[in-house]
């Protein structure tokens, strides 16, 4: 949301994602929400406007309250002051919200890990092996049955792909 001093009927339709007609309604049933009108007769909404809208938008939309039920619970909200922090908390939802839908985007956009071909040093098959240490390999009747022998030496993991994922 752009800081601006007055917001239009469209521009706050837009950002609740309603139609005008439903913020037409909600003025006559919430008598704190009275916009400005200019010399034309349009709808000017200041920021407290905007934030008494989320608060409405969040107790009817998202949590499915009544109109009265939503009336009751701003009455008594406005004299709490934990409905400023509420709100507030909300918004700071909002935004982190907003902000990890565009890293996943971004994460989207770009070739995943598992797409390109690993670098040389790091294939299984190339490794060198250890020799410090030999690890005492069970019997195979001691093995759980769900991990079963490498069919080739060139993908010594492929048995735990079908385990594991």
């Amino acid at each position: 949301m752009t800081e601006k001093l007055y917001y239009s009927m469209g521009e706050v339709a837009e950002m609740f994602d309603v139609n005008p007609s439903l913020l037409r309604h909600w003025e006559t049933q919430f008598p704190r929400l009275r916009p400005h009108r200019n010399r034309k007769g349009n709808r000017l909404y200041t920021k407290q406007d905007v934030e008494l809208l989320k608060r409405i938008y969040h107790l009817v939309k998202e949590q499915g309250m009544t109109l009265d039920g939503a009336r009751r619970a701003l009455r008594q909200r406005a004299s709490s002051p934990v409905a400023d922090r509420d709100a507030e908390l909300l918004e700071r939802l909002q935004r982190v919200r907003a902000l990890l839908e565009e890293v996943r985007e971004e994460l989207k956009e770009e070739p995943s890990a598992a797409e390109s071909p690993a670098p040389a040093a790091t294939r299984p098959s190339e490794l060198p092996e250890r020799s410090d240490k030999k690890e005492e390999v069970p019997p195979k009747s001691a093995r759980p049955a769900a991990r079963r022998e490498p069919a080739t030496d060139e993908d010594p993991f492929a048995c735990y792909e079908q385990t594991l994922f």
